[in-house]
């Protein structure tokens, strides 16, 4: 057979392969047209999973009559017209074969109205048939884009869609998405003619905070610190996970100028930053980049998932150094709040009088003892340099306080801001809280008078007597006249870096899998291998690459448990940005070991083995509630 030329419906058929992968990516397609076109509203109805209709509407600037058939033909484009705009793209976007890949596997409609037209007008092409329709209708200023009998055509398309309610789902996930980076825009969802869901317009920090709600889920948008940095050409703004969270979140959305991109330079760049403050395997985050497009190739992934930074290693330093900061800054305190979220009247603590006596707001179940506020210690820097944290007495009608220093019974450290890291916005602080019962209340007094050892600020015995349990997580520890509460599991995690960090002087002795697990290897791994390799030894790991599959042989024990076909390939690729130190190095490996049980006996007994200088850095984190004379006020009331 010789090489000729193919006819332009097998051509447009071939290239919907790449773009019309399932239904949600006709929607990701035609939404994006209509950002794109400017519009403030997007209504996008679904049929039975979007493979008998999907139906965008907008009010953007519309298509004039002569453009409508083609707006239908390949490589037909408003968005770019040299080779300078395609190397600063802004656009969603930018090749001209959407529409034309969508009407080549479906019954696709398109009506439209500019504003200087007094009348609308209707394209409609249908599958291999190439010949484009227009004629007259009514419609308002904008247009609606009907895709009838998805895959109609290819019936082999058609049978790898998944369910209705499956492939709904992609529908729902990849609009979240785009709700999140767009909060300007009305967006609502609708499906076999019900309305799922309804994202009205945020015009202000409030109402995108209810959007965040309604994406990430309320315990995400309680607690996640908001980000503000600029740098140069570089600007990082969005939300991250509280380092301490007990909640784990599926929350991790990454934009560059405003597009949805999937990149491991990012996930590295956050597990980095949070290595050393959290027990989270992943913290959730919401991070919008913007860049000078000039710097970053969007047009190196068929679906546009992933683009390719001129300075990748500046852009993931960047990207590390501004969550370090914020973490710092933000003390892991300063959670962003909003009256919009809460359903019930806030209760706040009184402004305290001197430094000594500032603590944050606590919240308490109307019948539960869990803790809810997490609290760490700051020193307050001169001519404003460290953030003030507001903490508002909404409910109880009192004017509140704005302080940047906070003391504890176990001693203060000072997180001094580096000025050179930029400019960071941590937000308004408020704890919501319920109000407690006269049961909580007297539990609580109950506990109070239960037998707890004293720990002092520099004044521990080589051998403590384990204090009392609660919750199952926290021991209750006291000094004077201050309650705090010591995460067990953190307590873990820190004497388990300490035997693992102690270890690895001498290295690891590795340990031989039954049966070995084998992972695609990715092409640079070898050279990872190769440079790495008296590092990989010294962890007890036996790792070797044969036709394109990583073997893992030999892991240390530590990790023996763990999901080695994901934490062995994490960790090679955060082998390509940096040699980790062995402190990190302990950490990585502690953080998987403690997955299961475990002993607070044991680990009380490891923790009093400590050096004082260590006990103290990890008495340091205990969460400290001065409640005593909370408690007798909420009594005597």
């Amino acid at each position: 057979m010789g090489i000729q030329i193919l006819p332009p419906q097998l051509a447009n058929q071939i290239a919907a392969g790449e773009v019309v992968e399932r239904p949600a990516s006709v929607v990701k397609e035609l939404v994006e047209n209509s950002l794109d076109a400017g519009a403030s509203r997007v209504d996008i109805e679904i049929d039975k999973g979007g493979s008998k209709l999907i139906k965008i509407r907008d009010n953007g600037s519309g298509i004039p009559k002569d453009e409508l058939a083609l707006a239908l033909s390949r490589h037909a484009t408003s968005k770019l017209h040299t080779l300078d705009d395609l190397e600063a793209i802004l656009s969603f976007g930018f090749r001209g074969e959407a529409l034309a890949s969508i009407s080549s596997v479906s019954r696709l409609t398109l009506t439209s109205r500019t504003a200087e037209q007094t009348e609308a007008w209707q394209a409609h092409a249908e599958g291999a048939d190439m010949a484009v329709k227009v004629m007259p209708a009514a419609h308002p200023v904008g247009s609606t884009i009907e895709v009838v009998d998805l895959f109609f055509n290819t019936p082999a398309r058609r049978r790898f869609l998944k369910s209705d309610k499956t492939e709904f789902t992609h529908i729902d996930e990849w609009l979240k998405r785009i709700a999140l980076v767009r909060g300007d825009i009305h967006f609502t969802l609708t499906h076999n003619g019900k309305t799922v869901r309804n994202y009205r317009p945020a015009m202000n920090e409030a109402q995108y905070l209810q959007r965040l709600t309604q994406v990430c889920g309320r315990p995400f948008a309680e607690q996640a610190l908001k980000i503000e940095c600029q740098h140069d050409d570089l600007r990082l703004s969005g939300y991250l996970q509280s380092p301490w969270s007990p909640v784990i979140s599926d929350t991790h959305y990454f934009y560059v100028n405003g597009r949805l991109i999937r990149d491991r330079l990012v996930n590295h760049a956050v597990r980095q930053a949070f290595a050393q403050k959290a027990e989270l395997e992943q913290p959730g985050y919401v991070l919008m980049l913007d860049i000078d497009p000039h710097q970053v190739d969007v047009n190196v992934h068929p679906a546009k998932h992933e683009v390719r930074f001129h300075q990748s290693r500046y852009v993931h330093d960047y990207i590390l150094q501004a969550l370090q900061s914020a973490l710092e800054e933000a003390g892991e305190l300063n959670f962003v709040h909003s009256s919009s979220l809460d359903e019930v009247e806030d209760v706040f603590v009184d402004a305290p009088t001197s430094a000594a006596e500032i603590s944050v707001p606590f919240a308490l179940g109307a019948d539960s003892a869990l803790v809810n506020a997490q609290t760490d210690t700051l020193e307050s820097a001169q001519d404003s340099v460290a953030p003030a944290v507001q903490v508002k007495s909404v409910g109880a009608g009192r004017e509140g306080a704005s302080f940047g220093t906070q003391t504890n019974a176990f001693g203060s450290m000072t997180m001094p801001r580096d000025s050179s890291r930029g400019s960071y916005s941590v937000g308004e602080s408020r704890q919501r809280t319920e109000l407690p019962s006269k049961a909580a209340i007297a539990s609580y007094g109950a506990l109070l008078q239960t037998p707890s050892y004293s720990v002092k600020d520099q004044d521990y015995q080589s051998v403590l007597p384990m204090p009392s349990i609660l919750d199952g997580q926290y021991w209750v520890m006291t000094s004077e006249d201050k309650l705090s509460l010591l995460s067990i599991k953190s307590v873990a995690l820190a004497t388990r870096c300490q035997e693992i960090e102690a270890k690895l002087a001498t290295g690891l002795i590795g340990q031989p899998l039954l049966m070995p697990v084998s992972v695609a290897a990715d092409a640079d791994w070898q050279a990872v291998l190769t440079e790495h390799d008296t590092l990989i030894r010294q962890l007890g790991l036996e790792l070797t690459i044969r036709y394109q599959q990583l073997i893992i042989k030999k892991v240390p024990p530590y990790i023996r448990e763990s999901q080695l076909a994901k934490v062995i390939p994490e960790w090679l690729q955060s082998l390509r940005f940096e040699t980790p130190a062995p402190s990190a190095l302990a950490f990585w490996l502690a953080k998987h070991s403690l997955t299961g049980f475990v002993s607070a006996p044991e680990v009380w007994a490891a923790f009093s083995q400590l050096a004082e200088e260590k006990k103290q850095l990890i008495a340091n984190k205990a969460i400290f509630l001065p409640w005593q004379s909370w408690l007798e006020e909420q009594a005597s009331e």
